[in-house]
């Protein structure tokens, strides 16, 4: 139950700074976008994978509707609210297990997100969402900052990096697929225009556009972008960097064979992807076979570490997003 709390803690922390970083992107990609392209905001529904719990509640899709569903919402268990509470809520009765201060921190980014969102109207005021969540990701960049300079390399800390490193490679793989939902215009000059746009957005949501032209070039070319970001090791969010994170991880820890052979099927399909000249749709079957692959790997973690002795445990469950979903 420990192992589980943190693990989960740390996904929705790293659900939290990757939501933010989405809608901002998003946000500032509209603004440049020219007249003809399909870009709307139901695609970070879509990219989401929260259209159908959209739908449920508030019918049809709306700038202001989904920004507050994607934020606000304690309905939606991928919302920012939601993401933050849960990960303070999994943290609350181990927290002796990590630093001091990160409790506090913890505590205060919750107070900080449920303050902003009863002040201010963050979901119809572009600006005032832009600085709202720009500080969210900076205040979730101190936390983990802490626990990179604070905590001891024990297990606990393998299992708030296996979930930090599983989720960012997820929501990574959702930011990139947000390319396959755009219909460019017909002209080809705006095609190119618009598709030089996404790319630089997406570098961007995933604060990978100066390293991207440190390691690769000036010059945002889309099938060398995918390589970044997915295979990349240069790249500290690409997909493969993420499992090499994990596979550390697992090598401290003990009865990690299941696991890390499906980490290891994971990067062997991703080695094996063949990136050149990609068609959007082809990038979106790519993707989503990634995800497929990264929820294998989530479930073997959960089977190998989580399941083996739920029904002896004296300890409560953590909110999961698995539980949450079912609530």
């Amino acid at each position: 139950r420990v192992a589980e709390n943190l693990y989960w803690m740390a996904r929705y922390l790293e659900r939290s700074e990757d939501m933010g970083r989405f809608i901002n992107s998003a946000t500032l990609l509209l603004l440049d976008l020219p007249l003809g392209t399909q870009f709307g905001w139901d695609i970070l529904l879509q990219v989401t994978g929260e259209a159908e719990r959209f739908q449920q509640f508030y019918g049809q899709p709306a700038e202001k509707s989904i920004m507050r569903f994607l934020i606000a919402d304690s309905r939606n268990p991928s919302s920012l609210l939601s993401c933050v509470h849960q990960a303070r809520e999994n943290c609350r009765t181990f927290r002796h297990l990590l630093p001091g201060e990160f409790w506090e921190r913890i505590n205060s980014l919750f107070l900080f997100v449920q303050d902003g969102l009863e002040k201010g109207d963050i979901a119809g005021d572009r600006r005032a969402r832009l600085e709202f969540l720009e500080q969210v990701i900076a205040r979730r960049h101190a936390l983990v900052g802490l626990l990179v300079s604070s905590m001891s390399q024990n297990a606990a800390y393998q299992f708030i990096k296996l979930g930090r490193n599983l989720e960012r490679a997820d929501m990574g793989s959702r930011i990139i697929d947000v390319v396959s939902a755009v219909i460019p215009p017909d002209d080809q000059g705006l095609r190119k225009t618009v598709y030089q746009s996404l790319w630089v957005a997406v570098l961007r949501a995933m604060s990978a556009l100066e390293m991207y032209r440190q390691h690769v070039g000036v010059q945002i070319q889309p099938g060398r972008a995918v390589e970044f970001l997915l295979r990349d090791s240069k790249c500290p969010r690409s997909v493969r960097s993420c499992l090499a994170d994990m596979e550390i991880g697992l090598a401290y820890l003990p009865n990690a064979g299941i696991p890390a052979d499906a980490l290891r099927r994971t990067r062997r399909r991703l080695d094996l992807l063949q990136l050149k000249s990609l068609t959007p749709a082809v990038l979106h079957e790519y993707l989503d076979q990634v995800q497929k692959d990264l929820g294998m790997l989530h479930r073997s973690i959960e089977n190998a570490y989580f399941r083996a002795h739920e029904d002896q445990s004296p300890y409560p469950h953590p909110i999961s997003h698995r539980i949450a979903a079912q609530a």
